[in-house]
């Protein structure tokens, strides 16, 4: 693939995602979201992903129809300082529509996943809450310490939920995850999940439910007690979030850690002239991720580009200057 007749210079483009259609899922994000993706249920649209199970791809633009993992393989300056010694693309970016409750799982770091896992990346993982039924919770970690020969009776007996430790959700809620914590998304949660990229995933429960072929879902109990943390946990608390003000822009820290960082921008130019500024540096790439609202984003030299709820855009590292103008929510994600 070559694009020596195309014009780049650093431009931003929206990413098309795709879809999967896991057992638990509902249909907001099609609904809500009007991804027009043919699945039922679709549980997740993974927005941002270079990750072979799953290739989001460019919609419009001069890289139209390319995946992103070939935009990144022909240009790697575009994930600035990001790429990992591999090459690999460091994130994937999902939506999550939990219409039912999702398997009880943990995922293994880097250094379990290095050593037994073909060399993948391990699966810390951050999620942030766009909608939440009136009862909606989240499984996060063990009530009490737990041995790993009763852990394992538990989960055989099916007698595992009594050990865990359930969390009420609403919306705007910030949750991390590490590895070798247990943890699910309960049903009635709309979820934005910022996550290492990686699909590991070793369930330890799954509530005896039967898959597509009326088979159970197959369960990783071996893997998942190698990695899992059987300690009490916390119950986890919202971190303290601080508003930063600028004209037609407010932004807060959600989270940072090793592997990513993610602010919440809410975009208002409606009744001013002066649209907000951004561009990306040299070091990293960003990813807007709309989850309320609607705007246009203007890049210097290019095409503007109309977002909508839903929509995620790739911002190359080093961009042209952007402008922001609409009424709307972002997640900007980087490295």
């Amino acid at each position: 693939m070559t694009n020596k007749n195309l014009r780049w210079n650093n431009q931003p483009f929206l990413l098309k995602p795709a879809g999967k259609d896991y057992l638990w899922g509902g249909s907001r994000l099609n609904d809500d979201f009007s991804k027009n993706i043919d699945m039922t249920p679709l549980a997740e649209t993974w927005e941002c992903s270079t990750h072979p199970a799953g290739l989001s791809t460019v919609s419009g633009g001069a890289f139209d129809g390319w995946t992103l993992q070939s935009v990144l393989a022909e240009h790697p300056e575009f994930a600035g300082k990001t790429l990992l010694p591999n090459g690999d693309f460091p994130i994937l970016i999902k939506l999550i529509d939990a219409k039912q409750d999702l398997s009880v799982q943990v995922h293994p770091d880097d250094s379990y996943a290095r050593e037994k896992e073909n060399g993948s990346l391990g699966k810390t993982e951050m999620w942030y809450v766009l909608d939440a039924a009136k009862d909606a919770r989240l499984i996060y970690g063990f009530n009490r310490d737990i041995d790993r020969e009763i852990l394992r009776t538990s989960i055989l007996q099916g007698t595992i939920e009594k050990y865990l430790q359930y969390v009420p959700i609403k919306k705007n809620d910030v949750f991390y995850i590490e590895p070798g914590q247990v943890h699910a998304v309960g049903s009635g949660a709309l979820i934005a999940e910022i996550q290492e990229n990686s699909n590991l995933t070793y369930r330890l429960y799954d509530y005896g439910r039967l898959d597509k072929n009326g088979q159970p879902r197959e369960l990783h109990i071996d893997k998942a007690l190698d990695v899992v943390n059987t300690k009490s946990s916390a119950e986890p608390r919202q971190p303290m979030r601080v508003l930063r003000y600028q004209k037609g822009c407010a932004t807060e820290l959600l989270y940072r850690c090793r592997y990513f960082q993610v602010e919440r921008m809410l975009i208002n130019t409606e009744r001013q002239r002066e649209m907000t500024s951004c561009q990306s540096t040299a070091l990293s790439f960003q990813v807007f991720l709309c989850t309320e609202g609607c705007g246009v984003l203007f890049p210097e030299g290019g095409e503007p580009i109309p977002f909508f709820r839903g929509d995620c855009i790739f911002i190359p590292a080093a961009s042209v200057p952007m402008k922001l103008h609409g009424k709307a929510q972002l997640l900007k994600v980087e490295c």
